[in-house]
């Protein structure tokens, strides 16, 4: 019976994202006359408008560096900190954590004042730069709480022969401890890079350059654009094209992140 309510699920989800796949290959006309009918032919040059002519592409270029930046400094700072929470006691050690874990919960809206007046003064506000730091802050306490129990359970007798061998803290923390930690890495770097791809609210605060716009501003600016240009074709493109890079991620690696989550519960 549980399959019925997750059938009725996945067809309110899975619906629309195809009327909107299905749109992205017509015409204005077709659109506006019979929006769930399928397309005549394969409208391909609604793609190569919404790339150059609405600057997805340039969109897309921004959203891949930024994200790719913040998701190498958030994984190599949060494993780091994890690492140290998880294995070694020192006096204040849960204070941090909980820290954390506390953080998750503050609502972002009541830090874009503070957090823009901090970026203007710093001279981060409009660069792509910047946007790689507020994220990776924004992203850090989601990853040290979940690596956290990871590190704190992985075997010890590999680390203390590695220290009988003469490893350093380092070597035992690169060369065994994140190889060991692999499964709740990856699903961690997913999770953030689903959550990343699709920020809104804080790119829209800080990054006022149209040209350095990332993906989810330039969908928002597209949407108004051609919505006055009643260019609806080139607006679907532009969305489809935007969703495909996280519809890929999720279903190559959906078996990583349910792998993950199973070892994270099961420690």
């Amino acid at each position: 019976m549980i399959h019925i309510p997750l059938l009725a699920w996945a067809t309110v989800v899975g619906l629309p994202l195809f009327w909107m796949a299905i749109s992205a290959f017509k015409n204005d006309k077709e659109i506006i006359d019979d929006p769930f009918s399928l397309p005549s032919r394969l409208h391909w040059d609604n793609f190569a408008r919404a790339w150059s002519q609405a600057s997805i592409g340039r969109y897309t270029l921004n959203t891949l560096v930024v994200v790719s930046g913040a998701l190498v400094l958030t994984m190599t700072l949060g494993a780091m900190a994890a690492y140290i929470l998880g294995r070694f006691e020192f006096r204040g050690r849960k204070l941090v954590y909980y820290g954390f874990a506390a953080s998750m919960t503050f609502p972002i809206f009541l830090a874009l004042v503070p957090l823009f007046l901090v970026a203007s003064n710093l001279h981060l506000v409009g660069t792509l730069y910047g946007l790689i730091l507020i994220y990776a802050a924004y992203a850090l306490p989601f990853t040290i709480f979940f690596l956290t129990p990871f590190f704190a359970d992985l075997p010890h007798e590999y680390a203390e022969a590695a220290r009988i061998d003469g490893a350093g803290e380092i070597g035992i923390f690169v060369r065994i401890m994140v190889p060991l930690a692999r499964p709740g890495l990856v699903s961690v770097a997913i999770f953030n890079f689903l959550g990343l791809w699709n920020q809104y609210l804080l790119p829209i605060v800080l990054m006022p350059d149209e040209k350095q716009f990332v993906l989810s501003q330039g969908l928002a600016a597209l949407a108004v654009n051609q919505g006055y240009q009643s260019d609806w074709s080139a607006l679907f493109a532009g969305l489809t094209i935007a969703v495909v890079p996280v519809l890929a991620v999720y279903l190559f690696s959906h078996r990583t992140i349910q792998s993950g989550l199973t070892a994270g519960g099961l420690r």
